[in-house]
């Protein structure tokens, strides 16, 4: 058996199939920024900034800490190309969540705070006995980032800022089965469980308003390395005899978190109108292959590495979203969003079925006094179906993934509450 069958699962580290970005890129941050289909680089509406403009921090006026949470409801089947049986995957929530605090004089030029959010994440179980159960059965992906943020206003219509983006927390759980049967009929199986290190990138942003009706913003997110090193291998059900081509307990494995450029701008046509425009650029053809080194063997006296296509293509993401204020209480909101995904056709693996996606969303707040309100969105997220046949994975030389047809819609309500001051 050729090691790069073996775990070509861990592609999906810190990954986020069930988020409203391609790949595994999630950008469900501010709960305001999701009911107007993810914009932000080109508006300063609250302490969300940080995260899609730490430029626009300085324009905030209001200091203040709001926390916010999602959660994701995905249906997602698959149809393999010789089966006639489509397989639903087992239901699973992914929750992921956001808190944001800023601090700074209300009149100055500068403001400060600190982002805590969830920007890769992922839940997927496929169903018992699927046609792709040697490449994936579970994956359960986590990962918290903490960013220190500090944004300055040159003039009253341009301010700069920057981010300290640190992975504080991941950690990666895979499993799949192996094509080797024991004394009581068992397929073997095998499951990997590890922690990132911790790494450290910046979020940077440049905000320029010109008049009461017009901002313009540039944001740009470091790439960052997520490595886990000496992660757990753990082999069960295998037979006596194919137990010593499986000895490694240990792994390490290195997957890029790649750059994102966005460009981003805001039209207030009326004091209760904001419209706004978002273009995000990610650099995932950094994303060239999946590299596995081993302590002891895998799959065959010997092999104690392996590597993996991935040959992901760079991709843009367009966003459009506005928002009302019905009074002084009520704010409504709408937008949506297309998004190319990265994956090249022959390319797809279980654990990122990923495809072209079409975003609508909606949103809106309740202003209970002078410092508390509370933000609601949802988002109705619809991927392209996606299907690939074992002559493109032949052509390819991407045998490690399964041929068949891919098809996921998700749904993702969030919430969230503020405190100004």
């Amino acid at each position: 058996m050729k090691l790069k069958s073996l775990l070509l699962v861990g592609g999906a580290l810190l990954s986020g199939s069930a988020a409203s970005a391609g790949g595994f890129q999630v950008s469900l941050a501010g709960i305001k920024n999701n009911g107007m289909g993810g914009v932000g680089t080109g508006l300063a509406l609250d302490q969300a900034a940080m995260f899609y403009n730490p430029g626009a921090l300085a324009m905030v006026r209001e200091r203040g800490v709001q926390i916010g949470a999602n959660a994701t409801f995905a249906r997602q089947s698959f149809r393999g190309q010789f089966g006639s049986e489509e397989r639903t995957l087992r239901n699973s929530v992914v929750t992921p969540f956001s808190l944001f605090a800023g601090f700074g004089p209300a009149e100055g030029k500068w403001k400060a705070g600190i982002a805590v959010y969830t920007p890769f994440g992922s839940k997927l179980q496929y169903a018992d006995g699927w046609e792709g159960r040697f490449a994936l059965t579970d994956i359960d992906l986590k990962s918290i980032f903490v960013q220190p943020t500090v944004s300055y206003a040159l003039t009253e219509n341009l301010s700069v800022g920057v981010g300290v983006a640190v992975l504080a927390y991941g950690a990666v759980n895979l499993q799949r089965d192996i094509p080797a049967q024991n004394a009581q009929g068992q397929f073997g199986h095998v499951e990997l469980d590890g922690k990132a290190e911790n790494k450290v990138g910046f979020n940077a942003g440049i905000y320029f308003k010109p008049s009461e009706k017009l901002s313009v913003g540039v944001s740009y997110r470091s790439k960052i390395d997520a490595t886990v090193k000496g992660g757990d291998v753990t082999f069960s059900n295998l037979s006596a005899a194919a137990t010593p081509s499986f000895r490694a307990t240990e792994f390490d494995v290195t997957i890029p978190l790649p750059a994102t450029t966005t460009i981003g701008i805001g039209l207030m046509p009326t004091e209760k109108l904001t419209l706004a425009l978002d273009v995000n650029h990610v650099q995932w053809s950094q994303y060239r292959s999946l590299d596995f080194k081993f302590n002891n063997n895998v799959g065959g006296a010997g092999i104690t590495s392996s590597s993996s296509k991935r040959f992901y293509e760079d991709a843009l993401t367009f966003r459009l979203g506005g928002q009302y204020a019905l009074t002084d209480a009520f704010t409504v909101r709408a937008g949506g969003a297309y998004d190319m995904s990265p994956v090249k056709d022959g390319y797809v693996t279980p654990e990122t079925p990923d495809a072209n996606r079409v975003s609508g969303t909606l949103g809106v707040s309740y202003k209970a006094g002078e410092h508390f309100s509370v933000d609601v969105s949802t988002q109705f997220v619809s991927l392209a179906k996606r299907t690939q046949t074992q002559s493109d994975l032949l052509n390819n030389g991407t045998t490690d993934r399964v041929a068949g047809t891919y098809k996921t819609n998700i749904v993702i309500p969030g919430i969230g509450f503020n405190y100004n001051f």
